[in-house]
C-alpha cells in the first residue's frame, strides 16, 4: 500500500513538471514583476495541507505541505531569474513526507520564474517545476 502511494505521488509530480506553454515561452529569462514581499499558494491539488511559498526581502518561507519551511532568495527581476538556497525544515513526521520532498527538491531547482496576472511560475531552465496562485 505505501509503495502504490508512493507511485501515485510521484506520477502526480512529474505530471505536474512540464514543459513550457507558448504564452510562458516568450517570458522565461525576461524581464519580470518583483516578487518581493508576495505570498503565493501551490496551484496543483496534493494530499493533506497545500504547499505555500512567502518572499520577504532576500528570505523565503511557507509551509512545504506538513513543516513550515525557511532559506534565502536571490531574486533579479531584469532577467526573471530565482534562487532558493540553504532552505531548512522543521522535522514533523507526516502522511505526505513524499509530496514535502519533492515540493522542497523543485524549490531548490528552480533558476528561473514568470509572473501572469496572479500566478507565478517557477523554472529549471525551460521545464516548468511549480506553478503557484497569489495569496492575500
Amino acid at each position: 500500500m505505501k509503495n502504490l502511494f508512493l507511485s501515485i505521488c510521484a506520477a502526480a509530480v512529474l505530471a505536474s513538471c512540464g514543459s513550457m506553454t507558448s504564452a510562458s515561452a516568450s517570458k522565461v529569462g525576461k524581464s519580470q514583476p518583483s516578487l518581493a514581499n508576495t505570498k503565493w499558494t501551490l496551484a496543483d491539488n496534493v494530499k493533506g495541507k497545500v504547499p505555500t511559498l512567502n518572499i520577504e526581502g532576500e528570505r523565503v518561507n511557507g509551509n512545504a505541505g506538513c513543516n513550515s519551511y525557511f532559506g534565502t532568495a536571490k531574486l533579479d527581476a531584469s532577467t526573471g531569474s530565482f534562487s532558493a538556497s540553504q532552505i531548512g525544515s522543521t522535522k514533523m513526521m507526516c502522511d505526505n513526507i513524499s509530496v514535502e520532498k519533492n515540493f522542497l527538491d523543485m524549490m531548490a531547482k528552480a533558476n528561473k520564474y514568470v509572473i501572469s496576472g496572479n500566478t507565478l511560475e517557477l523554472y529549471q531552465d525551460n521545464l516548468l517545476l511549480l506553478k503557484f496562485n497569489k495569496s492575500e
